[in-house]
């Protein structure tokens, strides 16, 4: 029998269209695309992976497209071509604040991020009492979000996201926020969502949070896949590239900083 993973894409590519000046794309609208204003920008090209229910490291350097692949399997964006195929309830913390009214409270955003994950206010309201305790805002979970540090925006935002008993969960980049000890308490909750079988996808270049948490690892480079595998077979390709990546700037950059 076929195994049946939670996360799965299919010869996925997505395009952005590139546009110099926001005129450019009121032009393609009122002639009806009969001329283009932009440029195409491919951020991932046939994409084909599985994601096992363990956790996986996303792993590549900046531009890679990394985000754009979380992003599709949160169902924030859609493939331009393929098929993203995601089995069970999602929940992610892409980046601060993402999915969340910087006018609103935060507990409005939780009651608000519950409905769009299709769950009750009913329900969301008794884990109300668990999602604050967690998230160690104080009196600021009844201010408005746009009043909160970076750091107590996405302690709300993992709060809720782990409170829902998700099936799949996505981080970019949000393990490590906060003093030590939120940090440790972070690391338990995780522990016990691989505990119970939850498929994680991690989005990181912190590689002590990859050998902390990560079986295995998905590299991704110029939107395409490279390798995937263990950590150890995926992170000697992954610091090859990194190194090359670092050196190619390093290139690039100084006859820049010499002109200004």
């Amino acid at each position: 029998m076929t195994e049946q993973f939670k996360v799965e894409l299919e010869n996925v590519s997505k395009r952005h269209n590139i546009y110099d000046r926001p005129i450019d794309r009121l032009k393609e609208v009122i002639l009806r695309n009969r001329k283009c204003y932009h440029r195409e920008y491919w951020a991932l090209r046939d994409m084909t992976v599985k994601f096992q229910n363990c956790t996986t490291a996303v792993l590549g350097p900046n531009g890679a497209g990394k985000s754009t692949l979380l992003q599709l399997v949160a169902g924030v964006v859609r493939p331009t071509f393929g098929q993203v195929t995601v089995r069970g309830r999602v929940t992610a913390i892409l980046e601060l604040g993402a999915g969340f009214q910087p006018d609103y409270s935060g507990r409005e955003n939780v009651l608000m991020n519950g409905m769009m994950l299709g769950i009750s206010k009913a329900e969301m309201l008794e884990r109300m009492d668990s999602i604050a305790e967690f998230a160690e805002i104080g009196e600021f979970f009844d201010q408005p979000l746009k009043t909160y540090s970076s750091g107590m925006g996405v302690r709300l935002a993992f709060a809720t996201a782990i409170s829902v008993d998700p099936e799949v969960l996505l981080v970019d980049e949000a393990l490590a926020v906060g003093d030590e000890r939120f940090i440790n308490k972070c690391n338990q909750k995780v522990r016990e969502l691989q505990e119970q079988g939850t498929t994680i996808i991690v989005v990181t270049h912190n590689m002590r949070i990859v050998d902390r948490f990560c079986q295995r690892a998905v590299l991704v480079n110029e939107g395409k896949l490279i390798a995937e595998g263990t950590v150890d077979e995926v992170r000697p390709i992954y610091e090859s590239i990194m190194a090359q990546t670092n050196y190619s700037q390093k290139t690039f950059t100084a006859p820049v900083a010499a002109i200004t």
